[in-house]
């Protein structure tokens, strides 16, 4: 591998390893998100430009950080003037102090949960505070992210930016909050781990850069959180839901890559002591009193294992949980979930009468699943010349190849 390749290799693992560690630790020190993910974005580039010439550093953290530090304070004086800047250049002459002690990458202070709960303070609106989490402390770009929330990636820049700018305005804390203050501020932190974990579970073979690593990442912050907050209910369903999800990665591809549907995988891949840990974190939430979103997404995959295990076939459970998940969150996707689970027990049309309705949420469009839902119900119901539409559109849609195929293989099979 040349010099260049090498540096490049270097780089993208550095990134995908400790981008949110590096970031966190920056905006903690600079009070800034924007100048922080700026002065890191050019320390990156500086780096593509010097270690060709002159080889990789044996710990490229504390050399990203190193230079960060002196491109913000080349980004504070050519912004900045008077007793602003001289606040600014105090507090990165203390990061230089700080970063001087950085001998290897576990000595990097991680304040990736800081950085969250300051994403989440009462002064950012709650709608974009998932959003500003993914992108501060995971480093996803605007586009990724408003696919997650179902946005127009403008608009989730625009709103993105604002967010920062109010961080850097409202003079806000990169710390982890008294417990009184916590209550107002962990449901977003979930939601964005929990979008997070999905993004890189949309990409089960890691062949997606921007989202390899994601599902390790979140499940690491979601750790973190519960043993932070072991009595906070949602803190440990979210962590039970994730690791129930996670325990089925084996079985999601056939020996081929092809896409393995849920009612379709093979159980014994499944990780037995995954499964445990997530029923016991469950059971533990339950006891704590208070039900919400996450511990009803834990249930239903707990649901799920249980079916496939005992070989039931009535999916009144399922259904049920879904009935609560619904009027909890109100959200499409869950609607358009508990319409293929409504199915189940009720049969395709029950589900398609669900489905027509959601097409009037504009949200739903360019959803894949919504499409391929509909398709399967429609086939269903032998109306194939609509499932063949369809289909279409959600192959259309669909970014994953294996995914891609295995529409493509239902699609072929449809009478004429």
């Amino acid at each position: 591998m040349d010099g260049a390749a090498q540096a490049r290799s270097t780089a993208d693992a550095v990134a995908r390893r400790s981008y949110g560690k590096l970031v966190a630790f920056l905006a903690a020190a600079m009070r800034d998100v924007a100048a922080a993910e700026d002065a890191l974005s050019e320390a990156f580039a500086a780096a593509l430009a010097d270690w060709p010439l002159n080889g990789c550093p044996a710990n490229p953290e504390a050399w990203l950080l190193t230079v960060a530090r002196r491109k913000g304070i080349d980004g504070i004086r050519r912004r900045r003037s008077g007793e602003a800047a001289a606040v600014q250049l105090q507090i990165l002459a203390e990061l230089d102090a700080a970063t001087s002690t950085v001998m290897d990458d576990a000595a990097i202070p991680d304040q990736r949960l800081a950085l969250l709960f300051a994403c989440a303070h009462p002064a950012i609106d709650a709608g974009i505070r998932a959003p500003l989490m993914l992108q501060a402390v995971l480093g996803l770009d605007a586009k990724t992210i408003a696919s997650a929330f179902l946005a127009s990636p403008g608009a989730m820049g625009k709103r993105l930016g604002r967010a920062k700018q109010k961080i850097r305005e409202a003079g806000i804390r990169f710390a982890i909050p008294a417990c009184n203050e916590l209550a107002g501020r962990l449901d977003g932190v979930l939601d964005a781990i929990y979008a997070a974990f999905a993004e890189g579970w949309s990409d089960p073979g890691g062949t997606d850069v921007i989202r390899r690593d994601l599902t390790a990442e979140a499940l690491f912050l979601a750790g973190l959180v519960a043993g932070l907050l072991p009595q906070e209910p949602e803190a440990l369903g979210l962590l039970a839901c994730m690791l129930h999800a996670e325990a089925r990665r084996r079985a999601r591809r056939n020996a081929d890559g092809d896409y393995v549907p849920l009612a379709e995988q093979d159980a014994a891949l499944w990780d037995a002591v995954m499964i445990d840990e997530a029923e016991a974190l469950l059971l533990r939430a339950s006891a704590l009193g208070h039900i919400g979103r996450y511990q009803l997404e834990a249930a239903l995959q707990s649901a799920h294992v249980e079916r496939r295990r005992s070989g039931r076939t009535d999916w009144t459970p399922e259904v049920q949980i879904y009935d609560a998940l619904l009027a909890l969150s109100g959200s499409p996707v869950v609607a358009l979930n508990r319409a293929l689970a409504i199915a189940e027990l009720q049969g395709p049309c029950a589900a398609l009468e669900i489905v027509d309705a959601l097409a009037a949420d504009g949200r739903l469009v360019e959803y894949q699943p919504y499409w391929a839902a509909r398709a399967a119900l429609l086939a269903r119901t032998a109306a194939y010349a609509e499932a063949r539409a369809a289909f279409d559109i959600a192959i259309g849609l669909a970014s994953d190849p294996a995914v891609r195929r295995f529409l493509q293989g239902r699609q072929a099979v449809l009478p004429r």
